[in-house]
């Protein structure tokens, strides 16, 4: 009996000696500051680009049309704009691109425009006639129209060129 008498008055007040240090006040034994933090980000614009091949299949002296697509990614408002090179063709230039033949040299002269009328010559980066856009944050697709001129004397061959697309942001 002594040793249940000595549980039901010694437990109850180490219980309660255990929750009274528990529950107190920590401002009674610490003192608290605050600050603020900055936060700040920069968005740097990002493009990508990449070209579909353009295949104008056979030519036969009459005027020929032709299109393809670049695709462009730019970061969303980024403001973009695509230049083609005169291309690797013989003698070319951005106003008078060239095919060259594979087997005989020869040359077989065509245009790129950035407009469906065929008016206006698509120049490399610095020059007047470029594409200009503003990035979406997802690829946008831009059109290259082509035209090979009617009347050229050339040789049966099989003629080819590669043009280089640059994005400017």
């Amino acid at each position: 009996m002594r040793f249940a008498s000595y549980f039901k008055v010694t437990l109850p007040s180490a219980i309660f000696g255990f929750l009274a240090l528990g529950l107190a006040p920590t401002s009674a034994f610490a003192t608290t500051q605050t600050t603020t933090m900055g936060v700040g980000a920069s968005v740097t614009a990002v493009c990508s680009i990449s070209a579909s091949a353009l295949s104008f299949g056979s030519y036969t002296g009459t005027l020929l049309d032709g299109s393809t697509t670049l695709s462009v990614t730019c970061t969303d408002d980024a403001p973009y704009t695509i230049g083609l090179d005169a291309g690797t063709g013989t003698g070319a230039t951005v106003t008078a691109r060239t095919m060259t033949g594979a087997n005989h040299h020869g040359t077989l002269n065509y245009a790129l425009f950035t407009d469906s009328g065929y008016t206006l010559n698509w120049d490399d980066i610095g020059g007047a006639n470029v594409y200009s856009g503003t990035g979406s944050g997802t690829a946008q697709t831009v059109t290259v129209y082509a035209q090979i001129a009617a009347t050229q004397n050339v040789p049966v061959d099989t003629y080819s060129d590669t043009i280089t697309a640059t994005v400017s942001y």
